[in-house]
């Protein structure tokens, strides 16, 4: 039993009701953000009980000192205590819990993950980079345009970002549970380069230096043969831009002219390379109060939001495009997928109730 109790540590687990559905959780500790999902599953993809989602910037100061700070685990261990608090409180069947650049990439990240699961009893898998991009293009599968021959998925993120570059017609031969086996995934490339640490190491975006970001960040990416491989197919129009990161999904909100953040509205919307642009340029030119006005920005994405459009300008010039399409969707939805597509062939380990120094995840 953990010595530090927690919120929720040691609540007993609820029996879900017989002939319900069985519940599956994910849990995504970001660089930036602790998002949770819980969902039963419906047909071929699944329906939403729960969720929660909080901005902890865990990465903060990461690219300076190499670890992560006290107060930016502090945040996050108190987001997670929700998240356990809302698992135990659904009676949830199935859980993963997963981790990525910030604790792959600090030196304290064993001591982060250790603390986690003896304070709040959630057990944290730091993924790889291969299955972080997996789960990206899982989790968005049902907005490939079948209409292409290619996609690539960019998964912005706080401290990283994934590219996949998707057959599209395999896709949907496959479906979901076939994806879940065998991702249609011809090429992939991660880069230590997300919003959280492009802003970190360049405080002067306002200051005219976002062209040169733009081409900094550009010239690490055509580095990847990825560049050269999939560069000409896209360049001939055979493939389109599919955005899963909240960089994508607020450029698609101050396009709309959104006056409150709708998902709605966002998730599965097109946006043409000018659309995107003007977006952008809107941002630049508001500047950080200006951004923090913003209805699908706010003062908590008003210093990152300028990195993830270079990003995105680095990928859409290398990977051009008329239109990309944005998913507000992504890591979460690809785990809790493949968890509902293996959870067949793998027997469910259910946590016992109490104990509060046990892991919440089945996996």
């Amino acid at each position: 039993m953990a010595t530090k109790q927690s919120a929720g540590a040691h609540m007993s687990a609820p029996t879900r009701a017989k002939g319900r559905a069985p519940l599956f959780a994910a849990v995504d500790l970001g660089t930036n953000n602790c998002r949770l999902l819980i969902a039963e599953r419906s047909g071929a993809s699944f329906r939403v009980v729960d969720s929660f989602s909080r901005i902890v910037r865990l990465g903060e100061g990461l690219a300076a000192n190499g670890e992560l700070s006290g107060d930016a685990m502090d945040r996050a261990v108190d987001a997670l205590r929700v998240c356990k608090s809302k698992i135990l409180r659904q009676g949830v069947a199935r859980t993963r819990c997963i981790a990525t650049q910030a604790c792959r990439a600090a030196g304290n990240g064993g001591e982060f993950l250790a603390r986690v699961q003896d304070e709040v009893g959630i057990k944290l898998d730091t993924i790889s980079p291969k299955d972080e991009a997996k789960y990206a293009v899982l989790g968005s599968l049902d907005l490939i345009d079948q209409g292409k021959d290619f996609a690539l998925v960019v998964d912005i993120g706080g401290g990283s970002t994934e590219l996949s570059w998707v057959d599209a017609r395999a896709a949907k031969r496959r479906g979901v549970a076939g994806c879940a086996k065998r991702p249609p995934i011809l090429g992939w490339a991660s880069f230590p380069i997300g919003v959280v640490t492009l802003s970190e190491a360049h405080p002067d975006l306002e200051n005219g230096q976002y062209d040169k970001l733009v081409a900094d960040v550009r010239g690490k990416f055509a580095e990847h043969d990825a560049a050269n491989r999939f560069g000409p197919l896209f360049e001939a129009g055979r493939g389109h831009l599919l955005g899963t990161s909240g960089t994508v999904t607020s450029l698609a909100g101050v396009h709309l002219n959104l006056k409150k953040y709708a998902r709605s509205r966002v998730d599965g919307q097109w946006i043409s390379f000018d659309e995107a642009m003007a977006a952008r340029d809107r941002l630049r030119v508001a500047g950080v109060e200006g951004r923090a006005q913003e209805p699908c920005i706010g003062p908590e994405r008003a210093d990152l939001v300028l990195a993830g459009c270079a990003i995105l300008d680095a990928v859409w010039d290398l990977w051009p495009s008329d239109r990309l399409r944005v998913a507000d969707r992504g890591l979460r939805e690809g785990v809790l997928l493949s968890l509902m597509n293996t959870s067949k062939r793998r027997r469910s380990r259910r946590r016992k109730p109490g104990g509060g120094g046990s892991p919440v995840t089945a996996s």
